[in-house]
């Protein structure tokens, strides 16, 4: 079934780890959970304005058997729990559990959700009936980045602290979430 593209929803693509909630070497518990400031502002403008949220993470701890899948769907379901709180609602959340290097067992091997492929952008797109041509993803690696430029968004957005060398795909490096929210902000005003 094609639909119209003007019904399909744009999206705000959000990696985890670095972007919703500060980096920690491989979070899977919810003592260890410091959000990102700006963060549920920044949704909840998005929210507002149209977008649905989806998350997009890599989740290499998994295909290190650091932790299991079941240990990354509660930290999730608690995550989902805190920003319904407040309002808002994660339309989804596609993760990666393998490793082409260091994955375990099944889990060693290359995937094509696994950023820089687009993959997990792709069947979100599909599964919600989203109009990546006007979606814009937030990450904090160029991983990110590249993944975003291969899936076809309007605008990637770097937040800057990560990674220590330029990203090579076409992007807008930004100092805090804030920074997004105003551009999604602004990007809807109607011209005087």
């Amino acid at each position: 079934m094609n639909l119209h593209p003007h019904r399909l929803a744009p999206a705000l693509f959000l990696d985890r780890d670095g972007v919703i909630n500060h980096e920690t070497d491989y979070l899977y518990r919810i003592a260890d959970v410091r959000w990102v400031d700006g963060i549920f502002p920044l949704c909840s403008t998005a929210q507002q304005l149209g977008y649905k949220l989806v998350v997009i993470t890599n989740q290499s701890g998994i295909a290190r058997g650091l932790y299991t899948e079941a240990d990354f769907h509660i930290l999730m379901d608690w995550m989902r729990s805190q920003f319904l709180a407040r309002g808002i609602t994660l339309d989804a959340v596609y993760f990666c559990p393998y490793h082409p290097a260091h994955g375990v067992g099944d889990y060693r091997r290359e995937h094509p959700d696994r950023k820089p492929a687009p993959g997990m952008l792709l069947r979100a797109a599909h599964d919600l009936s989203l109009d990546l041509t006007r979606s814009v993803l937030v990450g904090d690696r160029c991983s990110d980045i590249a993944a975003a430029h291969a899936a076809g968004l309007a605008q990637a957005f770097l937040l800057r602290g990560t990674e220590s060398r330029p990203c090579p795909a076409s992007h807008q490096p930004v100092e805090s979430l804030a920074a997004v929210e105003a551009w999604l902000s602004a990007a809807i005003r109607p011209s005087c």
